[in-house]
């Protein structure tokens, strides 16, 4: 890595905690009076598992990020890809915003989904630009697969 690519690796990776910190100011404002009345699954990971699951997500997004972000935002390519980096970025907030600040798992279903087609999308997009970065990617949508899971199964247990 060259010396002037620090920066925008910090960047990329403060990006994708930021984006972390929105969704939970919509997430905090339930956590204490609506999300614990919810029936939920005894497979439900306990919220301080969750937060740090989230934080290595958004770290290995930032990672992910960067390393398309470094080819040249120039190119047509590595632009349409960071297009849907950053839709897919939105619609995560956008998920705890519907499923916690509209305190609606139905709401929360509607954007799961989009949200894991975009995760999809973007690995796509990134893989013929960098591989790493699209593995790095992964990890996130197997989590937001398990979430939509979980979303559907809390969903259904409280109608």
């Amino acid at each position: 890595m060259r010396k002037d690519e620090y920066s925008t690796l910090l960047l990329s990776i403060i990006i994708c905690q930021a984006a972390g910190i929105v969704g939970q100011i919509f997430t905090s404002s339930s956590l204490s009076d609506w999300y614990p009345t919810l029936v939920k699954p005894s497979f439900t990971p306990p919220g301080w598992l969750i937060g740090l699951i989230w934080i290595v997500l958004f770290t290995l997004m930032g990672l992910s990020l960067f390393l398309v972000w470094r080819k040249g935002p120039k190119d047509l390519e590595v632009r349409y890809a960071l297009y849907f980096f950053a839709a897919q970025l939105l619609v995560n907030i956008l998920w705890s915003a519907a499923f916690f600040g509209l305190r609606s798992p139905q709401a929360g279903m509607i954007v799961i989904i989009i949200l894991l087609l975009l995760i999809l999308a973007t690995i796509i997009k990134f893989w013929p630009i960098s591989k790493e970065a699209a593995l790095f990617m992964v990890p996130y949508v197997i989590w937001v697969s398990f979430a939509a899971y979980l979303n559907y199964i809390i969903f259904k247990l409280n109608p």
